[in-house]
């Protein structure tokens, strides 16, 4: 049975989270429309253009903000534990991020906007998933950290290595000054020493249940 590392933020405490950006993007998206507030309230199809703004500032805090939608669990099996980012989760987040593009595409070519402003809107909206969290996701998609029985298993990007447990003179857990645990030193018998690091991998919301294991 799968374990459950971090949870989902609370049902309602998301929608009302997401109900606010949406309200507030939308109403701040009117700078993009070059008509009045008169004109909106008055049943103008620029509403609808306000809206969708806001639908791609709600998608851009899903992407970024995991604990929306991503829950983060591992299963144990009898003999070894994997720790990796789901990559379910990966492709979840880059399906929904195109919506962002068609979106303000449509916009562009439907509504009359304010050039700089609209570029503005959409500069920010398309590139802050993909610097926050879809470029280092897909660096990251093949890391993993295994830990069996007899050995200990890992690949970061290049770097990757196998090492037997009874080739292992001492563990070294590196914490930051707050007590978060940051990497693992693996010191040999043989005198070699291979840090390993799960900032770079980004295994973070797993550090408490490495830290235990």
């Amino acid at each position: 049975m799968a374990k459950i590392i971090r949870h989902t933020y609370p049902k309602e405490f998301s929608i009302g989270m997401l109900l606010l950006i949406f309200v507030l993007s939308s109403f701040l998206s009117s700078q993009i429309f070059n008509v009045s507030w008169r004109v909106i309230l008055s049943g103008s199809k620029v509403a609808i253009g306000m809206a969708l703004v806001g639908s791609t500032v709600v998608i851009m805090a899903l992407i970024l903000w995991e604990e929306f939608l991503f829950p983060v669990h591992f299963k144990p099996k009898e003999d070894e534990v994997v720790f990796q980012n789901h990559l379910t989760k990966l492709k979840t987040q880059i399906l929904i991020y195109f919506q962002i593009p068609v979106i303000f595409g449509f916009i562009y070519f439907y509504y009359e906007v304010n050039q700089i402003r609209f570029f503005i809107w959409a500069l920010v909206c398309t590139v802050v998933p993909v610097v926050g969290k879809l470029l280092s996701g897909i660096k990251n998609y093949n890391d993993f950290l295994k830990l069996t029985n007899d050995t200990i298993e890992y690949k970061n990007n290049e770097k990757e290595g196998v090492f037997r447990v009874k080739d292992i003179d001492r563990i070294t857990l590196i914490k930051d000054e707050s007590d978060v645990l940051h990497k693992v030193q693996v010191s040999m018998t043989s005198g070699n020493q291979v840090l390993i690091d799960l900032d770079e991998m980004e295994l973070e919301a797993y550090y408490e249940t490495i830290q235990t294991l």
